[in-house]
């Protein structure tokens, strides 16, 4: 049985290890990056089942890349976990991700969500 894949797009190393191992145990192979330039380089070709994407990194916008997933045609089946501190720009955005979690996150609300998505993919 081969495993789903993930992609965790988080600068906060901590955050990163914490999203990857909920990912993990909820039967996702995981890749991780820290900026947009690495998030978009590996999408041109990886095509993972979620992407857990932070919002605010450091040097970028995390929107560019959720706009890069939903105009890509062969990434439209991803699923897209928005993650942030700020309540009023996961509000805005809603409509254009799977779902939503307002930071603090965490380990076993993604790990439960995780699971569920798992679950719906295969």
């Amino acid at each position: 049985m081969s495993l789903h894949q993930a992609l965790v797009v988080e600068d906060d190393q901590d955050l990163a290890a914490i999203f990857s191992q909920a990912l993990r145990v909820a039967g996702f192979e995981v890749e991780t990056v820290a900026t947009r330039e690495a998030a978009l380089a590996r999408l041109v070709t990886y095509v993972p089942q979620v992407v857990t994407l932070d919002l605010h990194l450091q040097q970028a916008r995390g929107t560019e890349i959720l706009q890069y997933i939903r105009s890509e045609p062969r990434l439209t089946k991803v699923n897209i976990v928005l993650t942030t501190a700020d309540s009023a720009m996961a509000e805005e955005l809603q409509d254009q991700a799977d779902f939503v979690l307002v930071k603090p996150i965490s380990f076993v609300q993604l790990r439960d969500l995780a699971a569920r998505l798992n679950l719906a993919g295969g």
